[in-house]
């Protein structure tokens, strides 16, 4: 199975070309170093609706991991994980857990985790080394949820997706 991710940079100075995405790309990298091929990125303002238009279309038939960067600490506009949550089947609650247990600023984050369809998403914060530390932290599991999304996984074939 090849390891399939997109990247969802959510920020308002993003979009309005006044800061770079070091986040976006910094988590390219490293899905990149851990053998995801990184097939898509897309920037999206802050904010609810933007987050949710955003990830369903990341979503959308699509067999693979999609990480958001920014929008999960205490910032007004930081609104990420209330339209995450909107867009899941299911939460993961485990996997954001792990990604917090990182750093003691992990304490901080509200973000989420969850499911798609077959694809899992994963928020991250909208720093560079938060983004890497926190998706590195979760990276390890992230072929076996794949696999169990997809119905291939060793042991778990009976219970194959029927959409």
């Amino acid at each position: 199975m090849e390891l399939q991710a997109k990247v969802l940079t959510v920020s308002d100075g993003v979009v309005a070309g006044t800061r770079e995405d070091r986040s976006g790309q910094a988590l390219e990298e490293v899905l990149s170093q851990a053998g995801f091929r990184v097939i898509e990125r897309q920037v999206t303002a802050d904010g609810i609706e933007s987050v949710v238009n955003a990830l369903v279309a990341l979503a959308e038939n699509f067999q693979g991991l999609v990480v958001t960067t920014g929008g999960t600490g205490f910032g007004p506009r930081d609104l990420t994980p209330e339209g995450t949550k909107l867009v899941l089947d299911r939460e993961a609650p485990g996997i954001a857990e792990a990604a917090r247990l990182v750093s003691p600023l992990g304490r901080l984050s509200r973000a989420v985790a969850g499911t798609r369809g077959a694809a899992l998403i994963v928020n991250t914060p909208g720093s560079p080394e938060g983004a890497k530390e926190t998706i590195s932290a979760v990276l390890d599991i992230v072929p076996h949820a794949l696999e169990l999304l997809a119905g291939t996984s060793p042991g778990h074939e009976s219970v194959k997706r029927v959409d």
